[in-house]
């Protein structure tokens, strides 16, 4: 479901890994929604930048399209958020957090990586530019994960330690991650609560899964 964001390489990726797993496949642009949206909107955003409201209306729109297929074929919405992404908030509600089922939300997003170095061990099934290249959403001009977020190979230790390990700020720093990514990280982990309420059940592989592995108030007033 290209946008005028989305790469070429992603469209080509794409098609590879369906080709490589015979996967049916159909390209579905959301330009022409995207705008209808746009131009509903444009009496009310007039003057202002464009910036995340944007962003999320792209996401949204894809989930309405596939909501659809879902209800009209009687498939089941795969939501393929990992355990990184829906740790932080990283992920728009009623958009690509949407679906019946989360595939990989126990999965850290290193852990995501080794699971297809591990598919791709007898030869490429997954092709290998969707691994070796920087995680974007797409939704803006050159936009990368880590425009938001720290670099996943550091953002996920700490989430391991705080979430399965469950280490208090002050041991975290004591373990040796920097202050004020101790206290960025787990600010978000925080007060995204409310949007893991409204996620898909997740398959559980991990003590501390999302969900009923792991059972916080939404309103919680820590590092918040």
């Amino acid at each position: 479901m290209p946008s005028e964001f989305s790469s070429l390489h992603s469209v080509d990726d794409s098609i590879a890994l369906c080709d490589n797993t015979g996967i049916e496949r159909n390209i579905i642009p959301i330009h022409e929604p995207f705008q209808a949206f746009i131009d509903t909107l444009g009496p009310y955003f007039e003057g202002m930048p464009f910036g995340i409201a944007e962003e999320n209306m792209q996401a949204r729109t894809r989930a309405v399209i596939l909501m659809a297929l879902s209800n009209k074929f009687g498939y089941i919405l795969l939501n393929t958020s990992n355990k990184s992404e829906a740790a932080v908030g990283y992920g728009t509600l009623y958009g690509d957090m949407c679906g019946g089922i989360s595939v990989i939300g126990d999965l850290y997003k290193n852990q995501v990586y080794a699971l297809a170095r591990y598919i791709n061990k007898d030869g490429e099934v997954i092709p290998e530019n969707i691994i070796t290249k920087a995680p974007s959403a797409e939704l803006r001009p050159n936009q990368k994960d880590s425009d938001s977020l720290p670099d996943y190979d550091i953002l996920d230790k700490v989430l391991y330690q705080y979430i399965e390990k469950r280490q208090s700020p002050r041991e975290l720093i004591a373990m040796g991650f920097d202050e004020a990514l101790v206290a960025r990280v787990l600010k978000l982990v925080n007060m995204n609560e409310y949007k893991r309420h409204q996620t898909p059940p997740i398959l559980r592989v991990s003590a501390k899964a999302f969900g009923q592995g792991r059972r916080l108030p939404i309103v919680g007033k820590y590092l918040s």
